[in-house]
């Protein structure tokens, strides 16, 4: 009788979520072509009744696995038809190859058309990296659940993707595989210490590669596959080798030297010795457990962990098997700091005290233990999901659904939640946030029937390929593509 309970009370939840996600579909000329980023009636709307390219990828997802390809194939269409195409002499519009971080439908006298924000109206005007990254992956998406090569392959589609490739493979001033981006550039789309190389734009962008790969024909694209066929490999080693943090590598970090100079050097990267928390470190990392740093570069480690850059790594294929177990192993060792009473902190720990004053500059809404500072958002509960089930253990996943069924509904469906163990619901969250809806039923529909992986994951790298990251040094060989 109490598990009988137990499905109805799941199903009543799952009902739920559903009707609140389709309040949330966004309708242009009368056809759905996202969602809005929440459906909170109680509170000034702000930009959240705009379609945001990143919150709707967990909609989307859930909508493919559904069944409703239309919403996704018009949404792909419409912010396509968004990407600013021409060459850009005024640095204060968007750049060729650009996808909008977010769109809303305007009515003017009876005609209806999208309004694109590329950052310009976004808190300190930071454009989105991301949003170009995660339309990649949504196109793939739609084009394995649907089969529609087609769409991929349509010239504007081509183009589409090729521009993109462009942005990130074009000559610059660094001699690293990774993409420098300035802070906010992503989900933590506020100054939190992430400029340089954050994890999590890092994933992506391996992640987009592998998928541009997949879709770019080569007519007329064979310099892009080329430059994504070099870049890969190097990219791939070098998060692995230079980002992995497990107690070996913290044990070869703390004995470093400084100062290095020439091919000899050891500490590539002259990390300063003192500026890692070794012996929070060794207390807090499980033998066997091990993560990706959040943020690696000239003098810096950033040892915070960052949730959505390990687990999309699972995701992607971009850490090893054994990173990958040892990642889960963490989350499972170490479950009351990194999911606690909700699923799941976006990092960890919270930048404090004079710490905190000076890398947010006093951030109101990223105190210490909420929002982006250590808060606990429920849409990555998707992404552990994913993880979970690639990784062979999809009983974490379970445990931290069961968690957010127990208080999801019941708290109206926030936008995140505050605290040390997430038990609290976000100072300023909205209710009814439409991702953490979507990434609730999406967490659940891939713990239901695993093959749904196959949208966003990814197979090991072909061993040509890999074989080439061998073959050179940082910097000794040319990934950028001529524009």
């Amino acid at each position: 009788m109490q598990k009988l309970n137990g499905l109805l009370t799941n199903d009543i939840i799952e009902e739920s979520a559903w009707e609140a996600l389709e309040k949330s579909i966004l309708y242009y000329k009368g056809r759905p072509v996202g969602t809005v980023a929440a459906f909170d009636a109680s509170v000034e709307a702000l930009n959240y009744d705009q379609c945001f390219v990143r919150d709707f990828v967990s909609s989307a997802l859930i909508f493919l696995i559904k069944g409703k390809t239309d919403i996704v194939r018009n949404f792909l269409e419409e912010t396509l038809k968004l990407q600013p195409k021409d060459r850009q002499l005024d640095a204060y519009k968007p750049g060729r190859g650009l996808i909008p971080a977010s769109f809303k439908v305007v009515s003017d006298n009876g005609e209806e058309y999208l309004e694109a924000d590329f950052g310009e109206h976004a808190i300190a005007r930071v454009t989105p990296v991301d949003s170009c990254l995660w339309w990649i992956l949504l196109l793939r998406a739609y084009v394995v659940a649907t089969k529609d090569f087609s769409l991929a392959y349509q010239p504007e589609f081509q183009t589409g993707i090729r521009l993109i490739m462009e942005i990130c493979l074009a000559n610059r001033f660094d001699m690293y595989p990774t993409l420098l981006v300035p802070d906010g550039a992503c989900m933590i789309d506020r100054r939190l210490g992430i400029y340089g190389h954050p994890l999590e734009l890092q994933v992506l962008f391996y992640a987009a590669l592998r998928a541009a790969r997949e879709m770019l024909i080569c007519q007329g694209n064979q310099d892009v596959v080329e430059a994504i066929d070099n870049r890969l490999p190097l990219l791939c080693a070098h998060i692995r080798q230079h980002y992995w943090i497990d107690i070996n590598r913290l044990n070869a970090i703390y004995r470093f030297k400084s100062e290095e100079y020439g091919k000899a050097a050891v500490n590539l990267f002259n990390i300063y010795v003192d500026s890692i928390p070794y012996y929070e470190l060794d207390k807090w990392l499980p033998k066997k457990g091990g993560y990706l740093a959040g943020n690696v570069g000239p003098s810096q480690l950033d040892t915070r962990f960052f949730a959505l850059g390990n687990l999309m790594a699972i995701i992607s294929d971009l850490a090893t098997e054994e990173q990958s177990q040892a990642i889960m192993t963490l989350i499972e060792d170490r479950w009351e700091d990194l999911v606690g009473d909700m699923p799941m902190k976006i990092c960890y720990p919270a930048l404090e005290d004079e710490e905190y004053r000076i890398v947010t500059g006093c951030d109101p809404k990223n105190i210490p233990w909420s929002y982006h500072n250590a808060g606990s958002w429920p849409v990555l509960m998707w992404m552990l999901a994913a993880a979970s089930v690639k990784a062979g253990k999809p009983y974490i996943a379970g445990k931290a659904i069961e968690i957010a069924q127990a208080r999801l509904l019941e708290d109206e469906w926030p936008e995140y939640y505050d605290g040390k163990k997430g038990r609290l619901i976000g100072k300023q969250a909205r209710k009814y946030q439409t991702w953490t809806i979507a990434g609730f039923l999406l967490a659940a529909e891939l713990m239901e029937n695993p093959s749904h992986l196959s949208l966003i994951s990814f197979d090991k790298l072909p061993s040509e390929l890999v074989s080439r990251a061998c073959e050179f040094e940082i910097g000794s060989v040319d990934t950028s593509i001529s524009l």
